[in-house]
């Protein structure tokens, strides 16, 4: 026990050390096994004006990783018997979404959720983007079945033909958060229940997320942190329309509960889904045909998909996310079966970038030994 404590306290120093760098307005990081949480902390301001703290209980946006809970919900449903990921989402949908270069080929629920649904986020994407009330509209706050209706159906009013590949469904990986927003309206056509009601269902309340939600509406928004451009520029609060794919609002502390069990269902002893679905949820689906180019980057979770669960070239499981005020990173390692999250405020330019990175790092130095 005081060799743990020992390293917790020195791992703080060193990131401390990073952190006083400049860069970042506030952060919060975790460190987790299978059963329990390890390390957890947080690092500069939640809200810079009023000098509070960012910790491990502050909440905000974390981006694309939010599509992980989308994966585990779509297979969820698939035990519930309400859907097969093999279905064509016309299915489902009220209304009719086909790539337009290959009409008669159908879109499945697979395609969507390993991003070869041949859909594209066009500049009418970022209409998804809706300020909060109290600070004044950005755009028309649509609900989201509409919303992509008007993007994906022919007499949509933002519909574009090259808003999708010219590729055949399946072929090509594009990664696309209006399809991974199509997913969850797919699964609300099935199951009868509004996506966010699913989640809150199946897994926020299971893993007692008490800090978790969808929109402000659901959170403590006393624990809120404000999102920044710079240092000292706010980001207004916004929310999205196509909240799937990137709304979730949580804190280090409660993610940690989530890696935790999806690494436990890596291991096969996950409570969530069954042994079967997290096998599939963890596979990657895709081979080097349905790629253009990788990338080299180390970290980047396009380099293979499972069920919205990205893989890296280095075999670390999880997802990235970015928007605005937003950097998130959260992988496990499948062989050492340790998980880290990293939660960021501010913008990342260049030097924050390496910042983000040089934490990231730090996480992985001490995560061994804290084990």
């Amino acid at each position: 026990m005081q060799e743990s404590l020992a390293v917790a306290d020195s791992l703080t120093i060193e990131l401390n050390k990073i952190y006083k760098q400049g860069h970042i307005n506030g952060l919060s990081v975790s460190i987790v096994n299978e059963h329990k949480t390890l390390y957890q902390n947080g690092f500069g301001f939640s809200d810079i004006k009023a000098k509070k703290a960012y910790t491990e209980n502050t909440i905000q946006n974390i981006a694309s990783i939010s599509k992980t809970l989308l994966g585990v919900s779509l297979l969820k449903a698939q035990e519930m018997g309400k859907l097969n990921l093999n279905d064509p989402i016309e299915k489902y949908l009220p209304f009719k979404v086909k790539n337009p270069y290959h009409p008669e080929l159908p879109i499945t629920i697979n395609h969507l959720a390993t991003h070869t649904s041949t859909i594209k986020d066009t500049e009418f994407y970022d209409k998804s983007y809706v300020l909060k009330d109290d600070f004044g509209k950005l755009d028309i706050d649509i609900p989201m079945k509409e919303f992509l209706k008007d993007i994906l159906t022919t007499d949509g009013k933002l519909y574009k033909k090259d808003g999708f590949l010219k590729n055949k469904p399946g072929e090509l990986f594009e990664y696309t958060n209006i399809g991974a927003t199509l997913a969850a309206i797919v699964l609300e056509m099935a199951t009868g229940e509004k996506y966010d009601d699913f989640t809150t269902k199946y897994i926020l309340k299971p893993y007692k997320m008490s800090n978790s939600g969808w929109s402000f509406d659901a959170i403590d928004v006393s624990k809120y942190s404000m999102l920044y451009k710079t240092d000292q520029t706010e980001y207004p609060r916004y929310k999205l329309i196509t909240y799937p794919d990137g709304g979730f609002i949580t804190s280090a502390n409660d993610l940690s509960l989530f890696l935790s069990e999806l690494i436990r269902g890596y291991s096969g002893s996950g409570s969530l889904l069954s042994a079967e679905s997290y096998k599939t949820l963890f596979k990657e689906q895709l081979g080097e045909d349905n790629f253009i180019d990788r990338g080299a980057r180390d970290y980047s979770d396009e380099y293979n998909t499972g069920i919205f669960m990205g893989f890296t070239p280095n075999g670390h499981i999880g997802h990235t996310g970015g928007d605005p005020g937003v950097s998130t990173f959260m992988f496990f390692n499948p062989k050492t079966k340790l998980g880290r999250i990293l939660i960021v405020n501010t913008d990342l330019e260049e030097e924050g970038w390496q910042q983000f990175i040089d934490i990231w790092n730090k996480l992985d130095g001490f995560s061994a030994r804290l084990k």
